[in-house]
């Protein structure tokens, strides 16, 4: 049976079908060659980015290490968001809701809202391939039923209906069907192999993000304990001041 041949006895409904399913699986396909490539990138780059972040001598050495590791962007925007809220500079912040709260509260906030960036960024693209995988067989059996109705239409109009003049228009009818499935099969693989992945990275990225938040909360008290007792050394110095002589000699008293 010749494409070209087909598509001329299909009427607009079956066509447009076709163009349905074309159109699907030309967009699950890109879709599915992108999140091939990020999802090999970010399973290596997340292995790699977090063994150098815990072998740096400091938070800015851990940023400027990460900046050639992370390809993907998924470790280094949780550094920039922890180092933002635990940096000392953020004292001269003026007072808002933002900044309100215990060191705690907002490195699980800016935290989270990281994450959530990174992990939107992983899941780009999985509701595409859900839609294409759950609607595809329908969509070719709709161009089935139609394109069924439309040969025995034809034929009763004929008036002589033999199983030749059924068989050609049916099987015909059922490349639909099967187009569905060829496009719903690979969509629905590959969501399930991404969200697998996605759920290892997710689970990552959440134990950095917590280990990360716990020892900047770990090192604030130590740092401002050394402040305060820099602070009491000070103050236990004499102040420097005038010195006052002691009580004059008898001799001079007397002269």
């Amino acid at each position: 049976m010749d494409a070209l041949h087909w598509w001329r006895q299909g009427d607009a409904v079956t066509q447009g079908a076709a163009l349905v399913l074309l159109a699907m699986s030309v967009a699950s396909w890109v879709v599915i060659v992108w999140k091939l490539r990020l999802m090999r990138q970010a399973v290596t780059d997340v292995a790699r980015c977090t063994a150098a972040f815990w072998q740096a001598p400091s938070m800015d050495l851990a940023a400027q290490r990460l900046q050639s590791f992370d390809r993907s962007a998924l470790v280094l925007p949780l550094v920039i968001a922890a180092n933002s809220i635990a940096s000392p500079a953020v004292q001269d912040i003026p007072a808002s809701l933002a900044t309100a709260g215990s060191l705690s509260q907002r490195l699980t906030r800016v935290l989270r809202d990281a994450l959530h960036d990174v992990l939107g960024r992983l899941q780009f693209g999985q509701v595409l391939l859900a839609t294409v995988g759950s609607t595809a067989p329908f969509v070719g059996l709709l161009g089935t039923v139609w394109g069924i109705y439309h040969a025995l239409t034809a034929m009763a109009g004929a008036g002589q209906i033999t199983i030749d003049r059924v068989s050609g228009p049916v099987g015909e009818a059922l490349v639909m069907t099967a187009a569905g499935l060829a496009v719903a099969i690979p969509a629905v693989l590959a969501y399930n192999v991404f969200g697998r992945l996605i759920g290892r990275i997710e689970a990552d990225l959440e134990g950095f993000a917590r280990d990360l938040r716990e020892l900047l909360i770990d090192t604030a008290p130590v740092q401002s304990l050394a402040g305060s007792t820099e602070g009491l050394g000070n103050a236990s110095r004499p102040a420097a001041g005038p010195s006052q002589d002691g009580p004059a000699p008898l001799g001079s008293v007397g002269a």
